[in-house]
């Protein structure tokens, strides 16, 4: 049986398949999430077929997805597109432009 190390160091991230720490929560909460979908819709009475052609391509989409995030925005990246949205646009200034250069 293979074994799949997780490269883990004093100091350094987890990564898994260079995967890195916050892309390993959304890749593994995605698949959990893909799993019990495929369950509900068997359980619903959907075509075993269907649900399994359903899982196989929203597993496939969600693994290029987060490669893709992570290839993109790289270990922290995520979080630092996130908290962009956080920031003000711009900063209003309520001051006259005559008050502004007196000293």
């Amino acid at each position: 049986m293979a074994e799949f190390g997780v490269n883990k160091g004093v100091g350094k991230e987890v990564e898994f398949k260079g995967l890195t720490t916050q892309y390993l929560f959304i890749f593994a909460g995605g698949l959990i999430g893909v799993f019990i979908l495929v369950v509900i819709l068997n359980l619903s009475g959907l075509n075993n077929f269907s649900c399994i052609l359903f899982g196989i391509v929203a597993g496939s989409v969600l693994v290029w997805g987060v490669f893709h995030l992570n290839n993109k925005y790289g270990p922290h990246g995520l979080m630092k597109r996130m908290a962009l949205k956080q920031h003000p646009r711009r900063i209003i200034h309520r001051r006259s432009i005559r008050r502004l250069f007196n000293r």
